[in-house]
């Protein structure tokens, strides 16, 4: 069911930031906040599990959310995503393919969500559809691609300090356990690693 009223201004929210690339004229608005839906996803709660195929992308108006995969038949944190940004794994998406990733609420989260037709038609019946396409999907192509192979390219060192560089903002809310899941260590190597880290920029 679309979004008919927006309470705690999530569309005009995706609406300010896809109007940081392009100015939406009027009906492109329109067209925007019927083809969203809202979502609220619990903390704990899956957005999306390995084997199935994702149906949607959303907008996280509200909360944090991790991408993890298994290696080695463990899970490996890869990225954190805040509010304001665009949660899905593209390559299932677009292609309707099983997806290898799993997202996660590790807060409970407010969503807006779009599934694949209705996004398809924003895209070739809007004048800016392309420009939409840009916010919506693009960012979120690259960073999977980036994370992904940083997983297996980096040191641990250099997970954590990426840890440090990209997540400073939110650092404070993301739970111990699961920075140590994206630096690929156990707590008590963490608990090292920060130390040495904190004596090397002291």
């Amino acid at each position: 069911m679309a979004l008919n009223n927006d309470p705690n201004g999530m569309m005009s929210d995706l609406l300010k930031l896809i109007g940081q690339i392009v100015e939406l004229e009027h009906e492109e608005v329109a067209l925007i906040t019927k083809s969203f839906s809202s979502k609220i996803l619990a903390k704990g709660e899956f957005f999306l599990q390995s084997e199935d195929v994702n149906e949607h992308v959303a907008y996280l108006a509200k909360g944090l959310v991790r991408y993890f995969v298994y290696k080695d038949e463990e899970e490996s944190t890869f990225e954190f995503t805040k509010e304001g940004e665009f949660i899905a794994d593209y390559q299932s998406f677009n292609h309707k393919t099983p997806s290898k990733q799993n997202i996660q609420a590790i807060e409970d989260c407010e969503l807006l969500i779009i599934d694949h037709a209705d996004l398809q038609n924003i895209f070739h019946t809007t004048k800016h559809g392309n420009l939409i396409g840009r916010v919506i999907i693009e960012h979120r192509f690259d960073i999977m691609v980036n994370q992904l192979l940083a997983i297996y390219m980096q040191s641990h060192e250099e997970r954590y300090r990426n840890f440090v560089r990209h997540y400073s903002d939110i650092a404070q809310r993301i739970p111990q356990y699961l920075i140590a899941s994206y630096v690929g260590v156990k707590a008590p190597s963490l608990s090292r690693i920060r130390r040495r880290f904190a004596k090397g920029i002291s």
